[in-house]
């Protein structure tokens, strides 16, 4: 922030006296006027922001390399997509047994529990000729983010060596930076009964809530400078931080104002989806406190450890209560949710959010919360729309096709405090 000084001259006259007093000391010592002095200005120049680093929307793209050092980094590098905010998972969950299992982390979907994402990716000129990937994927908080680091880390640690069907390894090189980026890239090396396996180039960045995370399939002999890699993750974490601090320095981020209460005993469709909760009801909150703060719903337990579903008296609305392990309500969602038991209910009967519904188009949803992520399960056949806050509270829509469709529609609708998410063990 530029400073400005102001300096006041003041130009003083003297008037000569020609002639002397006619009695001798009378005269007075003339008086000199003093200058004014400038006045120092108070610096408006703030403290540089100390608080947690939570990168969100498109500050993500502040991570992302160019090109040029994408096939300086990797070989065989052919065309570089443009970045982009849609993501492509390939499941939800699950995945392969490795020994030692700290080993499972580097096998495992890196998105998997993130809340934001922006990817590139680029085609391979060598065999298997599979495109390559950089995700920047960002978590609910820098607990999250530094706990999935950390078992990279343990990862790179244990699995020089490890059993994966076949005799496996994992060779990296890491590299630090200041206020905790960590990076590490290496060459895993998968046989799988075949020639390729799962051969990666793999690398993993970390800084505040986020991780990068890049792979590019490899087939042959090695050809990859694990260093050179750590050090431009590193180097690219280290600007993005250094960005952020700025950024936050000037704009300093300030709480989500809290809504207004809602009435229990209004129509649902007139309560307001919100970081709190869902009108009355609240997110952080035993299950039945969120219960008791519907005097009258219908509550219908899971048969299979799922959601609790809350039912207007009327029948005209329901909702869902997602609570983690220790029962505690973790997301609360309206419509479409993808688990058994689902209701059908016109749309104007459920709550909005920010003036958005379930059935109106997804780009109604994209133009109230901007700077989100659109993303696909593959192995579910899932499309969603997502936009997650600084301070984790997540609202995901999601759509009854690839919701960059113009044409997609809003199935349903999950706030969730994504800070309560259970992480993941890769054991």
């Amino acid at each position: 922030m530029s400073r400005s000084r102001s300096v006041i001259t003041t130009t003083v006259g003297v008037a000569a006296v020609g002639a002397l007093l006619a009695m001798a000391g009378c005269a007075p010592a003339p008086q000199s006027t003093p200058t004014a002095q400038p006045t120092p200005s108070e610096s408006t120049t703030p403290d540089p922001y100390a608080g947690p680093l939570d990168f969100v929307g498109d500050e993500l793209d502040w991570f992302l390399p160019a090109a040029a050092e994408i096939a300086d980094m990797l070989p065989s590098v052919g065309d570089v997509s443009a970045p982009s905010s849609s993501l492509i998972a390939i499941s939800d969950g699950g995945g392969p047994v490795a020994s030692p299992a700290a080993c499972n982390a580097l096998l495992a979907e890196a998105a998997l529990g993130s809340v934001g994402a922006r990817t590139m990716t680029w085609t391979t000129a060598a065999p298997p000729e599979r495109d390559g990937w950089l995700h920047v994927l960002q978590f609910a908080d820098e607990a999250a983010a530094q706990a999935r680091m950390d078992q990279y880390a343990q990862a790179a640690d244990q699995c020089v060596e490890f059993e994966y069907e076949d005799a496996s390894s994992f060779v990296s090189s890491s590299a630090e930076g200041e206020g905790g980026v960590r990076a590490i890239a290496g060459s895993l090396t998968v046989p799988r009964g075949s020639d390729d396996g799962w051969n990666q180039y793999k690398g993993y960045a970390s800084v505040g809530n986020v991780i990068v995370s890049f792979w590019q399939p490899f087939g042959g002999e090695l050809d990859f400078d694990t260093a050179q890699a750590a050090a431009l993750l590193r180097d690219r974490a280290s600007e993005a931080r250094a960005m952020l601090i700025d950024e936050l320095t000037a704009n300093p981020p300030t709480p989500a104002p809290t809504p207004a209460a809602a009435d229990p005993s209004a129509p649902w469709g007139e309560w307001e989806i919100s970081a709190a909760g869902v009108g009355p009801v609240p997110l952080g909150v035993d299950v039945a406190e969120a219960i008791a703060a519907v005097p009258g719903a219908h509550v219908e337990e899971s048969d299979w450890g799922g959601p609790t579903r809350l039912i207007a008296a009327d029948g005209s609305a329901s909702l869902l209560l997602w609570a983690d392990d220790d029962d505690v309500v973790s997301g609360i969602s309206v419509g479409a949710a993808n688990v058994s038991g689902d209701r059908t209910h016109d749309g104007a009967a459920l709550p909005a959010a920010g003036g958005v519904r379930v059935g109106d188009p997804v780009s109604a949803a994209i133009a109230a919360f901007p700077e989100g992520t659109t993303s696909r399960v593959v192995s579910s056949g899932e499309f969603f729309y997502e936009s997650a806050s600084r301070d984790g509270i997540t609202l995901r829509f999601r759509a009854d096709r690839e919701a960059t469709d113009p044409a997609a529609l809003i199935t349903g609708i999950l706030v969730e405090d994504a800070t309560l998410r259970t992480p993941l063990n890769f054991g």
